[in-house]
């Protein structure tokens, strides 16, 4: 495979405190990386600490003080008497719109103040400098998509693992989707709060005029939310129908209350349905402690295009766990290109341990797609020979004790 040059992508990396890596940077070329080395090296943790300059809680959905160092070493500021140093990253990514110092990691808690109080965290991130207002900040500049072993059998696991992946995809179309969803929790965690007498005192009318509003901004925000996991559907699933390859093909559909209601009326009829249903369900939310209605319990459906069990479409839960990462692969390849589509620019791939399961013509395949894209890879596995196809065209390095080596054979 010739050398190919990335539109798009990393070209600084640092990370202080971030789990096994107490001081580490990186100056890399905008190309794909692949990094090899033993388990337990730092490789996923590598890519764990780029998918945080992402919306989200990073490709681990670890809580801020998870990520922290916990080596000896790593003395610093003193944080609540422990001594240890809130992690950090910062890169400089270069893409479509120009070059950006982009920068992510826990709040020091001496700065929080009134929020060391509550005992949350609270993560900064900061564009050029600047703190941005949220993390969806980071999803206008560029967009970054994982794959990892964890994942692999997603289609099995809890709907909320299926829910954040759609999420991740949508945000990759819908820049704004991160906020729409922060938004939507927010007013849902304080009508919870509520409905459990939470907070100051208040009469019936005032507390069924904050319910009122609250569940208005729900109903805004879910509608808008579930419209944009539906279209993300329906644009994967033509784009995957334009693919070619040893990959299977997927079926994606969004299964949820929200989005049938968005399939039979219009967008103020379903926000109309669904204040209606929320404001019915305020004594039995306030019993169960759960929410009954909303786009934060919709699931994404995934079939196998083509295959059948029992006179249905073969549903990839029932699929063998080799299959299942197949399909995975074909979905975030046919995203990336739908996203190079629309966006002028690919998203960041982080594949850990991507290859070591997939035959020869499989591993040929999905190379040689990465490369087309025009985007940066990173690449993680024990096995240098499993990315031999990609000598000339990536950087190589071997990743052990957190520390990175660049291959020069």
């Amino acid at each position: 495979m010739a050398t190919t040059n990335a539109v798009n992508g990393f070209s600084h990396l640092t990370l202080t405190a971030f789990r096994g890596f107490r001081d580490f940077t990186l100056e890399i070329e905008a190309r794909s990386l692949v990094f090899t080395g033993p388990n337990g090296g730092g490789k996923t943790n590598l890519l764990e600490a780029i998918s945080f300059l992402a919306p989200g809680s990073g490709l681990r959905s670890a809580s801020l003080r998870e990520v922290d160092c916990r080596l000896p070493a790593n003395n610093g500021t003193g944080l609540g008497g422990s001594g240890a140093r809130a992690w950090a990253v910062h890169a400089r990514y270069q893409g479509r719109q120009g070059e950006y110092r982009l920068g992510t990691g826990r709040d020091p808690k001496e700065e929080l103040g009134a929020e060391e109080a509550n005992g949350r965290d609270r993560r900064l991130c900061r564009i050029e400098g600047s703190t941005a207002k949220t993390q969806a900040a980071f999803a206008e500049i560029l967009s970054i998509l994982w794959l990892t072993p964890s994942m692999d059998r997603i289609f099995v696991e809890r709907t909320s693992a299926r829910r954040r992946f759609m999420d991740r995809l949508a945000t990759g179309l819908h820049p704004e989707h991160p906020s729409r969803v922060s938004a939507y929790e927010q007013a849902m965690r304080d009508r919870a709060r509520i409905l459990r007498g939470d907070g100051p005192a208040m009469d019936r009318i005032e507390r069924d005029r904050w319910l009122g509003g609250l569940e208005a901004e729900m109903a805004a925000q879910a509608v808008a939310i579930a419209a944009s996991r539906l279209e993300t559907a329906e644009a994967l699933n033509a784009a995957m129908a334009e693919a070619v390859g040893p990959f299977p093909r997927a079926d994606l559909a969004i299964d949820g209350a929200v989005e049938q209601s968005l399939r039979d009326r219009s967008a103020l009829q379903a926000e109309d349905l669904l204040r209606e249903r929320l404001a019915s369900a305020r004594d039995g939310d306030a019993a169960s402690g759960i929410t009954q209605w909303g786009s934060h319990r919709s699931d994404l459906a995934v079939s196998f295009h083509g295959k059948v069990l029992g006179g249905a479409a073969l549903d990839a839960a029932s699929a063998s766990t080799g299959e299942q990462k197949a399909l995975l692969i074909s979905i975030l390849l046919s995203q990336a290109r739908l996203q190079r589509a629309r966006r002028g620019e690919a998203p960041v791939l982080l594949l850990d341990e991507v290859a070591a399961h997939l035959d020869p013509e499989r591993r040929k395949h999905l190379y040689a797609e990465v490369l087309a894209l025009e985007s940066q890879a990173w690449f993680t596995g024990t096995e240098a020979d499993l990315f031999r196809p990609l000598r000339e065209a990536a950087q190589f390095f071997t990743l052990r004790d957190a520390r990175a080596l660049r291959d020069v054979a």
